[in-house]
């Protein structure tokens, strides 16, 4: 495991190196990311406590999901409310399932990780995706988020809706 890095407040570690050779310059991925949401509307890091970031494996996400969610299986990504006022939450994601979503959706790992840290950060914002309205609201800031990125909608898959 390597050393976190401290970057605009938020916590970053690479806990697999896979996730450094499919994703070049991963923490600058992670921060423009953060960045970009708060453009949007979501969460700002710069004036709130960010998030930390842990890009580990399945197998890890896994056993986070089955102990805190009752979900004994792994997920694309997992976030954790803050334990206190001057910490920013957690957002943990799995390279198997993440590397199998960007293939199966030919997307490349930086879009899809970069997806995955909006969609993370408007969780600990508040937002959620249970509900039709507000499924649409999330959705809403995430395209916007991506495509101000430079991705295109994380939605729309060969011209349908996902």
């Amino acid at each position: 495991m390597e050393p976190p890095s401290r970057h605009a407040g938020t916590d970053i570690i690479i806990e697999d190196a896979r996730w450094r050779f499919s994703v070049p310059d991963t923490e600058r991925a992670i921060r423009r990311a953060l960045t970009a949401v708060a453009r949007q509307g979501g969460p700002d890091f710069s004036r709130s406590p960010a998030p930390s970031i842990l890009l580990s494996t399945d197998r890890i996400v896994k056993r986070l999901n089955a102990r805190f969610r009752n979900k004994n299986k792994p997920t694309n990504v997992l976030t954790f409310e803050p334990v206190s006022p001057i910490h920013g939450g957690d957002i943990i994601l799995g390279y198997e399932t993440v590397r199998k979503e960007a293939d199966a959706a030919h997307r490349s790992m930086r879009a899809h990780l970069s997806h995955l840290v909006v969609h993370g950060a408007l969780h600990l914002a508040g937002y959620d995706h249970y509900q039709p309205g507000e499924a649409r609201d999330m959705e809403g800031v995430e395209t916007r988020t991506m495509r101000q990125l430079g991705f295109g909608d994380p939605w729309r898959q060969a011209g349908r809706r996902a």
